[in-house]
């Protein structure tokens, strides 16, 4: 059992309509934490029922919510983020113990995830509407923003904090109502973020959380439900067309956070030592387990090696281990599955010509945990090139020319986040326009901040996260024409 200050924050019941409830097939989902392998308890599990149930309450909720004034709103969400920092201990544990980051990673992922909900507080107030200079006299055209109503989110394990807030926030900011569908490896964090939003005041029906082992099930009674407006999903590309597809006959709005093939490009005028800081930074934060992880170093043949030699050197310094060790710096992968998948595609590129410099052996600490790993001599046509790894392993591939750098960037479906090191301007800009992702961090690892839009293009999807384009997916535009004036 976890030694929290609060336990009342741990829960293991569903969350529906502002009540803690079983669900009615009395099954459960044992949440395990990954360095461990030992249970942390034991989450109700919830069916369409509960799953429909919690539809229903948000469209009542939605009657009264999408009412009430934004400065109202603005309150209780700030209320809620308040509470968040103040248990930040205690949720920075909850995420530890169900995801495997270390403790220091997890707490940023706290203040992270409650940076969105005082952002969307202050942007409550300021969903403006417009006057429309008119064509006629005797008319006047305006518009007004309005909820678009009851939405549905699903997020992922890899940041059972974050990833809920950064849609939660906007939703309830804009006056809907929200389901919200964790994951079922981590439900833990989605559990506390809802014993605090209930403090808050946060009212019965407007933030329900539906833990659920068959997530096809959970998922299609969202998607079927014609009350429910909106989808926001986070997640791997293929379930995201699924959704999309299942979405198609209710017309919903959909916004689709989904897999990413970041390039991390060093030309060779670049600050080394820079560019090496910010390598770490990008790909090894959550075990490389990030949708923005650099996944493909390209770096300029006349710094190849210069590079490759400290990033080795940076990368030995890393301390893999159980997250609850202050010394430890990265944690296990998810389950015994992801290494096996990190580990297949070492094997594959290093049985097709890739040169393995650093790590590549699964680690003795546990099944769960893979050690950095630094491959040189990659290709275009290895697995380690063309999909997302999804773990702490860096295949560096060299270029000779902008273009062909720009070339190797964009040979991708994804088009998420890249990275780009170099100290000449007229390329920083040149080559940042031509990138074929959502986001360009420009001599810099760390990209993601509330107050900038987060997303991206191709099949990584559509729609923004954050920023003052975050609440937009969340609100409908309603035209008035008047006439007789």
């Amino acid at each position: 059992m976890l030694r929290l200050n609060d336990p009342l924050l741990l829960k293991s019941q569903l969350f529906i309509n502002g009540e803690w409830v079983d669900g009615d097939s009395e099954k459960t989902i044992a949440v395990l934490n990954p360095a461990t392998g030992i249970e942390i308890c034991k989450v109700a599990s919830a069916t369409k029922k509960e799953t429909g149930y919690s539809i229903d309450c948000a469209q009542n909720a939605l009657q009264t919510w999408g009412k009430t004034t934004a400065k109202h709103r603005a309150e209780l969400l700030k209320h809620w983020y308040r509470l968040i920092v103040e248990n930040i201990d205690d949720l920075a544990l909850i995420l530890n113990a169900e995801q495997g980051k270390p403790l220091a990673e997890a707490k940023g992922e706290i203040l992270y995830g409650a940076s969105y909900i005082e952002w969307f507080a202050e942007e409550a107030k300021r969903i403006y509407g417009d006057i429309i200079p008119s064509t006629q006299s005797t008319q006047r055209l305006l518009t007004i923003k309005q909820p678009i109503g009851v939405v549905a989110a699903v997020t992922p394990w890899n940041f059972p904090n974050a990833m809920i807030t950064r849609k939660v926030a906007p939703a309830l900011a804009a006056g809907c109502t929200i389901i919200v569908k964790p994951a079922e490896a981590t439900p833990l964090s989605a559990l506390a973020l809802a014993e605090l939003a209930q403090r808050a005041g946060i009212p019965k029906g407007v933030l329900s959380i539906v833990v659920g082992e068959d997530s096809k099930e959970i998922g299609k009674a969202l998607t079927d439900s014609p009350q429910v407006r909106k989808l926001s999903f986070t997640g791997s590309t293929k379930v995201g067309k699924i959704l999309i597809k299942q979405c198609a006959d209710t017309v919903k709005k959909v916004s689709m956070e989904l897999g990413g093939n970041a390039p991390f490009i060093i030309f060779e005028d670049a600050d080394i030592d820079q560019a090496v800081k910010g390598a770490i930074a990008s790909k090894f934060r959550n075990a490389g387990q990030t949708c923005v992880c650099a996944n493909r170093f390209l770096v300029q043949s006349s710094i190849y090696q210069a590079f490759t030699d400290k990033f080795v050197a940076a990368t030995k310094k890393l301390i893999v281990g159980n997250g609850a060790d202050d010394k430890v710096t990265i944690g296990p992968l998810i389950n015994g599955n992801a290494v096996q998948n990190v580990h297949a595609m070492v094997k594959e590129a290093e049985q097709n010509g890739a040169k393995i410099v650093l790590g590549g052996t699964p680690s003795n600490l546990g099944p769960n945990f893979y050690p950095p790993t630094i491959l040189t001599d990659v290709t275009s046509d290895m697995h380690l090139f063309k999909e997302e790894i999804f773990g702490p392993v860096a295949p560096i591939i060299p270029f000779d020319t902008e273009e062909q750098a720009l070339e190797l960037a964009n040979a991708t479906e994804a088009g998420l986040a890249s990275y780009l090191y170099t100290q000449n301007y007229s390329r920083i800009w040149r080559f940042s326009e031509n990138l074929e992702n959502g986001i360009v961090g420009i001599n810099e690892g760390i990209i993601s901040t509330e107050v900038a839009p987060f997303g991206g293009i191709k099949q990584s999807g559509n729609g923004r996260e954050g920023s003052k384009y975050g609440i937009e997916d969340y609100i409908e535009i309603k035209y008035l024409c008047m006439g007789g004036i």
